[in-house]
């Protein structure tokens, strides 16, 4: 009985010195939400003293628990899930250890705002990988954006970590952070009724279902590993990734928002045969986001253009457009982005676009 005691106690210990390591399921990362808060004894104010004071999180810096309506100067600062946010100062940072499929691809989903000052950015990271997210454009009326993050797991835990490298005057004045999820991503095949990856755009990261604004992806020069499978952002700018339970999406469940023109690219490269025709079909229309006035969307199949007009209303629809070409390399870069910046009817302040879907390309007969 004393050796069995003395084994239990030997685990209790271990338990208690271990760090927390999540089991992995799609959706909401364990308090994610961060609802579940530190004991007012780990806090001073509303900085958090204590590192492991956030139930499921490590945190290092200084880090703030807000709670939704707490006031900054002028400013009331809103929470768009739940009650509670955190807020990380200069050098402050969350973590959180998952299980996760070696070799297998994530995206990291994660909703953020800024408070300070206008050059906030966040860095996030699943080691030996990172990326920097700026967050300077805000593309939602609300002051809050969502944003994904891709990773490849290269061990059986993942580290994730979100961290303010800002150097603020103000060391309590960086971005909040909340609603914190993941997702395992499926690598998409090409089909014989598709030669592209993932022309629906059904797969791709989490989307939150209480929040309205969609989920923004980083061009790549910020994320090696695209969280929406089979494509490239290939601008300097985000593209928004959209779901049908919040807009109009012209097929299936997801598609593309291009929110920035020019600066706003998408691309895949295929495999063809030189000298063979392709036809390159895809739906443009608008996400019902107020989003009106005249687009136009540029479609690119290697050095073969379409321009596809499309007069919004910004009540929803869309139209179909096809470009046929003739292939000159075994591989040919497919390419989408707006012609034109567009802002919201009802708010000056949101950038927004037309909206791709259901993009096919098949090999074609000569007429």
């Amino acid at each position: 009985m004393r050796m069995v005691n003395l084994i239990l106690l030997s685990v209790l210990l271990l338990s208690s010195t271990c760090h927390f390591v999540s089991a992995f399921t799609d959706g909401l990362l364990p308090n994610g939400d961060f609802e579940l808060g530190p004991k007012r004894s780990d806090m001073k104010g509303t900085e958090v003293i204590n590192r492991h004071a956030i139930p499921k999180w490590e945190i290092s810096g200084f880090v703030e628990y807000i709670k939704s309506g707490q006031k900054q100067g002028d400013m009331l600062l809103v929470v768009p899930e739940g009650a509670f946010a955190v807020r990380l100062g200069n050098e402050a940072s969350i973590k959180q250890r998952v299980n996760v499929t070696k070799g297998m691809n994530y995206a990291i989903t994660f909703c953020a705002a800024r408070t300070c000052a206008q050059e906030e950015q966040l860095n996030i990271s699943v080691s030996p990988e990172w990326g920097v997210l700026p967050m300077q454009t805000l593309y939602s009326s609300s002051g809050w954006d969502c944003y994904a993050w891709g990773f490849v797991a290269l061990s059986s835990i993942a580290e994730l970590v979100i961290h303010n490298p800002g150097v603020e005057e103000d060391p309590a004045c960086g971005p909040l952070i909340d609603s914190v999820a993941m997702r395992v991503l499926v690598p998409p095949k090409r089909t014989s009724m598709n030669l592209l990856k993932n022309g629906n755009f059904e797969e791709g990261p989490f989307i939150f279902r209480n929040t309205t604004w969609g989920t923004l992806i980083p061009p790549n020069i910020e994320d090696a590993h695209s969280p929406l499978p089979g494509w490239m952002v290939e601008s300097l700018k985000a593209v928004k990734y959209l779901d049908s339970n919040h807009f109009s999406v012209p097929s299936g469940k997801r598609a593309v928002e291009l929110v920035a023109g020019k600066e706003s690219a998408i691309a895949q490269v295929v495999r063809t045969t030189p000298g063979r025709r392709y036809a390159l079909t895809f739906a443009v229309g608008d996400a019902n986001d107020a989003c009106a006035g005249s687009m136009v969307v540029e479609a690119f199949a290697g050095k073969d253009t379409l321009k596809v007009p499309y007069a919004s209303k910004g009540k929803g629809g869309f139209k179909r457009a096809v470009l046929r070409f003739v292939a000159t390399q075994t591989r040919t870069r497919i390419m989408f982005y707006s012609t034109f910046y567009s802002m919201r009817s009802d708010d000056f302040s949101s950038l927004c676009g037309p909206v791709i879907d259901d993009v096919r390309l098949l090999s074609i007969r000569r007429p």
